[in-house]
């Protein structure tokens, strides 16, 4: 069985599930919302934004706002996609039988880490359409709102694979769920401690995930914050590679 069969086959299962059915109609709802009151706040004032110098476009007053939101219900939404991917498997039995077909631990967790990658692009992608088809037809910043959605959909990737590796670490897909949003939230105010002391800069500032999605949001694309969110894909994904093989050599 290859990484494509394993994704198969968790986007059947995502598919029948209806906690995925109800999480994307739920927040693309808010979503939605959420955007048609940014779009009516934008348009009521465009007869003062016309009097201001490089005043803020719809890009930076409903686009980047609406992709920021979307980033906001990610840490609530990954973390219960991802719960039961291998925690859930773990608990019904049904990992060993996936293991005892001599499938490497790496193709497992790729395989579900593709398929969550999937659901989550389509999310994407659905929020995206609304600013998106309004901006055909204004001035929109295509460049800004193209780093905007890299740091989105960089975010959303990050996400899944610290639920993945969460959902590795435990048998109970409530405690997978919500180690994940600890460990996001943390990652997310781990420098908090600092600026309360008055420094600002360093290490911890380039260890918060913050700094790096606020820096794509306002359209600056650096090699720092790219290689930020490859690391922390690479080592989430990793420990849960390592946590199935230590399963495996326990069997």
């Amino acid at each position: 069985m290859s990484v494509a069969a394993v994704a198969r086959l968790e986007l059947r299962r995502l598919a029948v599930r209806p906690l995925a059915w109800a999480l994307a109609a739920l927040t693309i709802a808010w979503l939605a919302w959420t955007f048609v009151l940014g779009l009516g706040q934008f348009l009521g004032a465009q007869v003062k934004l016309a009097a201001v110098a490089d005043a803020p476009g719809f890009t930076d007053l409903v686009a980047i706002p609406l992709l920021a939101e979307l980033a906001k219900l990610a840490f609530l939404v990954v973390p219960l996609m991802t719960m039961t991917l291998i925690a859930g498997e773990r608990r019904a039995g049904t990992l060993a039988l996936l293991a005892s077909t001599g499938l490497p631990p790496w193709r497992i967790v790729l395989g579900k880490y593709l398929a969550v990658l999937v659901w989550l692009t389509l999310w994407l992608l659905a929020t995206l359409a609304m600013p998106l088809v309004v901006g055909l037809g204004s001035t929109a910043d295509w460049g800004k709102l193209a780093s905007a959605t890299l740091g989105t959909a960089l975010l959303l990737a990050t996400l899944a694979a610290i639920g993945i590796a969460c959902s590795a670490a435990t048998t109970f897909p409530a405690i997978a769920a919500a180690m994940a949003l600890i460990v996001t939230l943390a990652l997310w105010t781990i420098d908090r401690g600092a600026q309360a002391a008055g420094v600002s800069g360093g290490f911890l500032e380039w260890l918060t995930m913050a700094t790096h999605l606020q820096n794509l949001l306002r359209g600056l694309v650096t090699s720092s914050d790219l290689a930020w969110f490859a690391l922390a894909i690479a080592l989430s994904l990793s420990l849960a590679i390592r946590r199935l093989a230590f399963d495996r050599e326990r069997q």
